[in-house]
């Protein structure tokens, strides 16, 4: 799905961080209580996968993107198998999930989305933001992006076309942002430090 043209900006919800829990995430918790009840798994386990949980952040995906931006080869690995070059980096992508990288260029910018729950890349940027959660981002992220970027104070030119990428349980988007005009010169660790979490959803751009 992309869009190139700008959208009416007429009177909309904003995007909030405070939605009550919706259905699928009330079946979850209902499930799970279930499964440990009848002993299925056991709250050890879940405990477990929780930690392995906690123990990623977006610090893992610039990890990528600085590589990717120094080392041309291991950036078309990363663009043409994001698994692969994730665990050539010791990037566990523990769900079994496709982790695909999409590159931003001059001409055409990523947008991620889930527009059925929260399908996000967790392996590497960690938990999703509330926002990314909500039904708000993910209506209107893909009806109106460029409204939605606005918000986010990215403003992107009418000639560079908007890619919304649509996340499912099978399949993870990450964005690999265009580096930023006078980072020719900076170290690997340095570049890590500009890599933010939003500009590999897609709602930000990277500036120095």
């Amino acid at each position: 799905m992309s869009n190139n043209h700008d959208h009416s900006h007429e009177e909309h919800a904003e995007i909030t961080h405070d939605e009550k829990p919706g259905y699928y995430e009330i079946l979850e918790i209902s499930i799970r209580e279930i499964l440990i009840e009848k002993q299925l798994i056991k709250a050890e386990e879940i405990r477990k996968q929780i930690e392995v949980l906690d123990s990623r952040s977006p610090v893992l995906g610039s990890k990528l993107v600085a590589k990717a931006w120094l080392d041309d080869a291991f950036r078309e690995r990363l663009l043409a198998d994001g698994n692969s070059a994730a665990e050539e980096m010791g990037i566990t992508i523990y769900d079994d999930t496709a982790f695909t990288v999409l590159e931003d260029t001059e001409t055409l910018h990523h947008m991620i989305v889930c527009t059925l729950c929260s399908c996000y890349p967790r392996a590497v940027l960690g938990l999703p933001p509330d926002w990314y959660k909500s039904k708000e981002y993910r209506i209107r992220a893909v009806h109106e992006p460029r409204a939605v970027l606005k918000e986010f104070g990215t403003v992107i030119p009418n000639s560079v076309q908007i890619q919304i990428n649509d996340s499912t349980a099978n399949q993870r988007y990450m964005v690999l942002p265009l580096r930023p005009k006078g980072s020719e010169n900076f170290t690997i660790d340095q570049l890590e430090a500009i890599v933010t979490r939003d500009a590999m959803i897609g709602v930000a751009l990277i500036s120095l």
